[in-house]
């Protein structure tokens, strides 16, 4: 199902490819025509390797079939960038692919703005298809797999499937979906009346509602020089960033939600914070005072960057060092749960934060007994355990990426190799220094692309649907 989805959006590449002057014998076009006839092969082998499998899905063969279809769709969406662009290395396509379908808006090229107009979509659609996750799509078509649905969606998209008021997980997809139909029509619309062609439009608006930040640009957003296209960039960044859930539930008139939801709260407040701070960094810089120029600036970056978009209007690499440090903060925070963003999400620093001050109190009064609530729920000791517990992996991970990487590219600086690492794991896109905004990663050897796009597709899919695949013990022990 996963590849037949694929292969929907390869052929609609190939629309777009001759509705911009492209023809079937180029290059490009008989580059995506190879891929679907590959993706339509691999899917019949699956089939019938599966046709007589058991119907019902389970936990761990959920997080098996995301695993796996995450890292199946990173390789042959890596295909038509081998077969279209000339002298392309493997390990440039793979890194691509990943970017794209993990949302994370790092390239491996130097010249993606002059690839032909059917392989800049696909560079966006993938980041769009990866926004919500091609296995909430699944869910959504697919209605017969009943209680593998509900594992499949709260594994998949950060969320769970008790936020959902319908009995049905399926049905709620579909409503995600719609959503996200709706929102990113919208953006293309704000996109179009702002100054961009249809095409820019099109393109940017599913980069930037699925949070992701490629650009058909050689200098991103900076390129266009518009306030007014960086107002709406900002909008609909933080937009897609705040859980989808919410926005839908307000929209529906559940505004009892609004005294409930206290993750989309803590967002906005580090937004508007960050914003501030990052003016006061910049007038330090310029020695200007405070302007629209600089508030939008500011408000772009320090939003590019918590919802995880990566979209550049200026080299931030440029700033001072409290600045590139109060950014690398925003990487490691992200967006709300439930959305399209990345990070380790805002919910897990809120518990985190709550959970370090119960136990300071405990060191005082270890008699008293100190309930945590978040959002109108009372928070399990389990519950609080998974948080600290994942921030901690995903600390250890990153602090042994820096070592593989800072082995593998010795001429990277500490920073460089800080921020690269911060920049794939939490599907940011920039980092700083030589991966900074105006740079790419074409520099680096295969192998450090390779290992950095399987931190991508472990930062998206928060780890274990890909950390279960590499430990065997699961599957004997629990056989």
């Amino acid at each position: 199902m996963v590849l037949l989805a694929l292969c929907a959006a390869f052929l609609s590449c190939i629309g777009v490819g001759l509705l911009m002057g492209e023809s079937f014998g180029d290059r490009s076009l008989m580059a995506f025509e190879m891929t679907i006839v590959v993706s339509l092969m691999l899917a019949l082998v699956f089939y019938l390797l599966g046709k007589r499998g058991k119907a019902k899905l389970y936990r761990r063969e959920a997080l098996c079939a995301i695993g796996l279809s995450w890292l199946l769709a990173t390789i042959v969406g890596a295909i038509p960038y081998m077969l279209a662009v000339e002298g392309c290395d493997i390990s440039d396509a793979i890194f691509e692919s990943s970017s794209g379908l993990t949302t994370t808006g790092a390239t491996a090229f130097w010249n993606f703005y002059e690839f032909p107009a059917s392989l800049l979509f696909w560079r966006s659609l993938s980041q769009w298809v990866g926004g919500l996750g091609v296995i909430v799509f699944f869910v959504a078509i697919l209605s017969s797999l009943g209680a593998g649905a509900k594992i499949l969606f709260t594994n998949e998209s950060s969320g769970t499937s008790a936020d959902f008021d319908q009995g049905r997980v399926q049905h709620g997809a579909f409503v995600l979906m719609l959503y996200y139909l709706a929102i990113s029509a919208a953006c293309v619309v704000a996109y179009r009346v702002a100054g961009m062609n249809w095409f820019q439009a099109i393109n940017h608006a599913m980069t930037t509602v699925a949070t992701g930040g490629f650009s058909t640009e050689a200098t991103s957003i900076a390129e266009f020089n518009s306030p007014a296209i960086e107002w709406v960039s900002i909008v609909f960044m933080a937009l897609s960033a705040t859980t989808f859930l919410f926005v839908i539930r307000i929209i529906r008139g559940q505004t009892h939600i609004l005294r409930q939801n206290h993750e989309v709260y803590w967002f906005y407040s580090i937004l508007v914070a960050s914003t501030g701070l990052l003016m006061l960094f910049l007038v330090e810089l310029t020695g200007e005072l405070p302007n629209l120029d600089s508030l939008r600036m500011a408000a772009f970056q320090a939003t590019s960057i918590m919802t995880t978009t990566g979209y550049a209007s200026t080299n931030f690499d440029a700033w001072l060092p409290s600045a590139k440090m109060l950014l690398i903060i925003l990487m490691f925070i992200g967006g709300c749960s439930g959305s399209t963003a990345g990070g380790v999400k805002v919910i897990r620093i809120a518990v985190a934060l709550r959970a370090a001050l119960r136990s300071i109190t405990h060191a005082f009064r270890p008699s008293v007994t100190i309930n945590m609530r978040m959002s109108g729920q009372n928070l399990s000791e389990r519950a609080i355990h998974n948080v600290v517990l994942f921030l901690m992996l995903m600390a250890a991970l990153q602090i042994v990426s820096m070592l593989f990487i800072s082995a593998m590219e010795p001429e990277l600086s500490f920073l460089g190799a800080f921020s690269c690492v911060q920049a794939t794991l939490f599907n940011i896109g920039p980092g700083f220094d030589a991966v900074g905004p105006m740079e790419n990663f074409h520099f680096m050897r295969p192998t450090t692309k390779i290992f950095v796009s399987l931190l991508m597709i472990l930062g998206r899919l928060e780890l274990y649907a890909v950390l279960v695949l590499f430990a065997p013990s699961v599957w004997r022990r629990f056989s």
